[in-house]
């Protein structure tokens, strides 16, 4: 998490902060990430300060499934709409525990998708493609 903080604030380095009765567009990012690097800070901190069970052998299953998750969705959104893309992830997504059983991944992947997509598309009135091979937009 700290590598990761790190990374991110050199990157928004030149993005302007502005200040706090301005935002500028740097603001939240930078906020967010020096949030993230404490939170690292304090959760390293802790974990080197208790005596504990390792953590032991690490699954790369949920590291595979919630990182292709990100990934199909970033490929799939934009020639296949949030109708597809949204419900396409979080079934990929959820196949990362072993206990999940696929009714409820349906149901949730749907009621989701839809939740995402009166908030962004119509809520917020972001341009994210809602099904272009079916209604054109």
């Amino acid at each position: 998490m700290v590598a990761l903080s790190a990374f991110a604030l050199w990157q928004t380095a030149e993005l302007p902060v502005g200040t706090l009765r301005h935002f500028g567009p740097g603001m939240l990012p930078r906020a967010l990430v020096a949030l993230v690097g404490v939170s690292g800070l304090l959760i390293a901190t802790g974990g080197m300060l208790r005596h504990g069970e390792g953590i032991g052998r690490v699954s790369l299953r949920g590291m595979v499934f919630v990182l292709g998750g990100a990934v199909a969705f970033g490929l799939s959104v934009q020639p296949l709409g949030l109708v597809v893309a949204g419900p396409l992830v979080m079934l990929i997504v959820s196949a990362a525990s072993a206990e999940q059983r696929w009714l409820d991944s349906l149901i949730f992947a749907a009621l989701l998708s839809l939740f995402c997509l009166a908030l962004f598309r119509f809520g917020l009135s972001q341009p994210i493609p809602v099904a272009p091979w079916l209604i054109g937009y």
